[in-house]
């Protein structure tokens, strides 16, 4: 058994350390830092020959940063001969941009895909992509993870009258379908029309939620127009109370002050991204830890055990 080795760039150091006291190991010594001009320096201060190294990044704001400490760190790892290197990425930056929805656009999720794989990647772990066809774009194995069981055990111990699970758009209705089932809830689903980038419009609500308690799942929030909205109509349809809960807690531009001013209760967000400055004073915000979940996949991979029994 090749000894088990724990690298982190700088984008969520409190989850890593989680992470590394599941697995009861020491995270790996290296220099993260930039010279002057603002060039990426990396040097790793340990050996780690014939080791099987997870490498964490979640490549959240600044994601060209995160992205390029990523790659530099799996080449200086690949280049001190390192025996297996897997690029753990807890939320993968570019994840939206998986398709050519308009004319002359790149397809920037496989690009990332690419170059974490010329890089050196011998593998990925990740955590709910924003499409699952995202694992296509690699040429090495990639164990896709959900926060789904997180999740659900905090909504099962907070209890709900007769919850309805609501899906905020057409794509998300497989994620709020089997989440739904889990819970033996009901499904409702919102129609809504996208207007740019960033923005949306509901129109109305396939499902009924008069009189249930409502929660609206997503796999992110980003500027929160969609779930804010969804609240709304939820409310404007005679729920009695709305959540939500997603797994990425993006929240750029007007995310908070959306999420403070709307009819949501509280809102459930895993830590797959770190909150910080004004996110940790919003009271409606609820952070949920998936180091568990991680750290136990890391593991099974290690040990060459199953990991299909966290894929749920």
């Amino acid at each position: 058994m090749h000894e088990l080795k724990v690298f982190a760039g700088l984008s969520n150091p409190t989850l890593v350390k989680e992470v590394c006291d599941y697995l009861k190991v020491e995270q790996g010594d290296a220099l993260v830092s930039t010279f002057s001009d603002g060039e990426i320096r990396i040097h790793i201060n340990e050996n780690v020959r014939g080791k099987d190294v997870f490498l964490f990044q979640s490549c959240c704001d600044p994601v060209n940063k995160h992205w390029m400490e990523l790659w530099l760190m799996i080449d200086a790892l690949k280049r001190s001969s390192a025996y297996r290197i897997t690029a753990v990425i807890p939320y993968y930056g570019y994840g939206r941009q998986d398709r050519k929805d308009q004319p002359r656009v790149p397809i920037s999720a496989k690009v990332m895909a690419d170059l974490t794989t010329t890089a050196g990647a011998d593998r990925v772990l990740a955590m709910d992509l924003h499409a699952g066809q995202i694992q296509g774009f690699f040429q090495i194995p990639v164990d896709h993870l959900y926060a789904v069981p997180i999740l659900l055990d905090y909504v099962r111990r907070k209890g709900a009258r007769d919850l309805v699970v609501v899906s905020p758009d057409a794509g998300g209705v497989e994620r709020a379908r089997a989440f739904a089932k889990r819970l033996q809830a009901n499904l409702a689903i919102i129609d809504k029309r996208r207007e740019g980038p960033n923005e949306a419009h509901v129109m109305h609500i396939i499902g009924d939620v008069s009189g249930r308690d409502a929660l609206l799942l997503d796999d992110m929030i980003d500027t929160a127009g969609t779930i804010a909205q969804g609240a709304r109509a939820c409310v404007e349809h005679g729920a009695r109370r709305v959540w939500a809960a997603c797994t990425h807690a993006v929240l750029s531009g007007p995310a908070l002050e959306r999420l403070n001013t709307s009819a949501l209760e509280e809102v459930l967000v895993t830590n797959t991204i770190p909150l910080k400055g004004k996110e940790l004073l919003c009271s409606k915000l609820k952070m949920l830890s998936v180091a568990p979940l991680l750290g136990e996949a890391i593991k099974r991979i290690h040990e060459e055990e199953s990991v299909s029994s966290l894929f749920v």
